[in-house]
């Protein structure tokens, strides 16, 4: 269903108030697709990509924005025009803009181009020739032939779009970890003003801040149970009610997201919490641990068993520590309940010290508007300032990433001119790096003469183009590309795009121990669409001695937030604060960042002594 659909079906009028962001930036994206798909004007349809990322990262709802009167043309890549879709949105229900786009090309088309490598042009092509408007009616038309008649369909490129399809099809229907924040946290605060209620937690995988969630688990405690839910079926963004009872309700958000409603005794909140956090192996993990010590503990608490056949009796269940204390466990973090050898470690009283929001110093990849950034390099630096860093990095992009605009060594000198007006500016509240996210070229070789390499403080490599690439081929790129003197950082390694497009084709495996051979950190992008590593390859690269780097490659201030999810995926990974870079102090930092000058490895020119010189500016 299109996002223009899904708004006019509200049928209502005057502010939409409980309109999320996520709702807005999907009507959004939808207009840049069709514009894509129509051949329109590209600076139109990346202006409408732009506002779709500035919406992605702000932490207030537009909604609140509009209704105070405010003007979101002041918000970065926020122009008159989309300012004023915006406030149609949330005041209608609907976009004409959007309406008549999908007069003139099917809403369908917009479905298609999720399917990784079929494109714009491409879509209108087949739309054009075989009247394809649907994924159904393309896997029929593969299957057919008809798609390889097409100019421009190769056999190649058609197995390709075929398994993009079959690709399509088998991923779960699950949400973003930060897309469903912005329906759970209005829907917290909400339950939190219910008559009666003394406690509501969130739990599930939502809780144990895993990448994406199914559905939401409610816990509540509360003195009016039919009051409560009542209150819970009500409330304005629930589209379908399943069903309501004393204790147990289930609703369907109009968004589509499932969530389930339990009322549960204060005297086994702790147990219900622990049971409905889950995940379902670590839960018959420790159930199966109770039975040995005599315990039977399920979500109404735990019980001592009774003897020839008595009634068995409660031993606790109130507080979650209730569960772990009964068999001999250390509390484990919601995070680590995967049944992946925490349960051991807490028995061995040796679960780590998972790093904290609170441990991070600064941030080392993010952009401005010298690339694809939204904002100046002075704002990006002062919005650092007040998140408390001692440290941040620019990494703008290099030339061949013509899509963000790269830049060419002409703009990367005259950008550090202007770093260094901005360092003076700070005067000493927050240290700024001149760095670079350095494209990998399809050989392995990087996007940028040694030369110019020499004159940075921090250099990221990433891989942006040729993602198709046979794994060995892949595999072997990215390692020669960790050879290099001048890497410090491997930049989203996988390439995946969360719901979007599935990991590169690599040997993962090989290319952490090349990084933890060559002393080059490994990132985890904290961008919600990436989350790139995910936590089980950040716990391995952590076991290999990998050093890691949680970076939020923010395009905007707003954005700068995005550390949390980086933060959460590392703690599912088991990270500590001493497995990350950037919890360094700036002396400890500007110590790894020369560290290579006093090795037998050249590292090319003066670089090391730009590096200490640089940091200490």
């Amino acid at each position: 269903m299109s996002a223009a659909a899904g708004l006019k079906r509200r049928g209502a009028t005057g502010i939409f108030r409980s309109m999320e962001n996520v709702e807005i930036a999907s009507a959004l994206s939808e207009v840049a697709d069709l514009l894509d798909i129509e051949g329109d004007n590209p600076f139109r349809v990346r202006a409408y990509r732009t506002a779709v990322r500035t919406i992605s990262s702000l932490t207030r709802p537009l909604a609140e924005m509009v209704a105070a009167g405010e003007d979101l043309a002041e918000l970065p890549g926020i122009g008159h025009d989309i300012a004023g879709h915006i406030t149609e949105l949330v005041t209608t229900g609907h976009l004409k803009r959007l309406d008549d786009l999908e007069r003139k090309v099917p809403a369908s088309l917009a479905e298609l181009m999720r399917i990784e490598g079929l494109g714009p042009r491409r879509a209108r092509l087949l739309y054009e020739q075989l009247g394809i408007r649907s994924i159904a009616q393309l896997e029929r038309a593969i299957r057919e032939g008809s798609v390889a008649e097409l100019k421009g369909f190769g056999g190649k490129t058609v197995a390709k779009l075929l398994a993009g399809v079959r690709a399509l099809r088998s991923r779960p229907a699950r949400f973003k970890l930060s897309d469903a924040d912005q329906y759970v946290r209005p829907l917290l605060a909400y339950m939190r003003s219910a008559p009666g209620v003394e406690r509501v937690e969130a739990a599930g995988s939502y809780r144990r801040r895993a990448e994406t969630v199914g559905d939401i688990d409610l816990l509540v405690i509360c003195a009016q149970p039919a009051a409560v839910m009542r209150h819970f079926t009500e409330y304005a963004e629930v589209a379908r009610v399943e069903a309501a009872g004393r204790t147990r309700g289930t609703v369907f958000l109009k968004a589509g997201l499932q969530v389930d409603l339990r009322i549960m005794p204060a005297t086994c909140y702790g147990a219900a919490l622990h049971y409905f956090t889950g995940s379902r192996p670590h839960n018959i993990a420790v159930r199966a641990l109770g039975v040995k010590h005599g315990l039977r503990i399920s979500e109404y608490g735990v019980f001592r068993r009774g003897r020839a056949g008595g009634r068995p009796r409660r031993i606790g269940g109130a507080e979650e520590a209730d569960v772990f204390d009964a068999v001999g466990m250390d509390p484990v973090p919601p995070e680590l309940r995967e049944n992946r050898g925490e349960i051991e470690a807490a028995l061995e009283h040796r679960l780590p010290t998972l790093l904290e929001l609170g441990d991070i110093r600064g941030d080392l990849q993010m952009h401005s508007t010298w690339s694809d950034g939204q904002e100046s390099i002075e704002t990006m630096a002062f919005a650092a300032v007040e998140r408390g860093y001692e440290y941040i990095c620019i990494t703008d992009h290099s030339h061949a990433a013509r899509i963000a605009g790269g830049l060419d060594p002409d703009q990367l000198a005259a950008q550090a001119q202007e770093i260094t007006a901005v360092r003076r500016r700070l005067h000493g509240r927050l240290h700024l790096f001149h760095g670079m996210e350095v494209d990998i070229l399809r050989d392995g070789t990087l996007d940028l003469a040694d030369e110019h390499l020499d004159t940075l403080d921090l250099v990221i490599v990433s891989v942006h183009s040729h993602l198709n690439l046979a794994r060995s081929a892949m595999t072997d790129r990215i390692i020669r590309a960790l050879h290099h003197p001048a890497a410090d950082v491997l930049g989203h390694p996988t390439g995946r795009i969360i719901n979007g497009r599935a990991p590169c084709a690599i040997d993962l495996e090989a290319v952490l121990r090349a990084a933890a051979e060559l002393d080059v950190a490994v990132e985890i992008n904290a961008q919600p669409d990436r989350l790139d590593l995910d936590d089980l390859w950040a716990r391995r690269a952590r076991d290999l001695g990998v050093l890691l780097v949680v970076n939020t490659d923010a395009h905007s201030a707003a954005s700068l937030g995005f550390m949390r999810y980086g933060v959460d995926q590392a703690r599912r990974g088991w990270i500590r604060s001493q497995d990350v870079l950037n919890t360094r102090s700036l002396d400890d930092l500007t110590a790894w960042l020369g560290r290579r000058a006093s090795t037998a490895r050249p590292r090319g020119g003066a670089r090391p002594g730009r590096r200490l010189e640089a940091a200490r500016s």
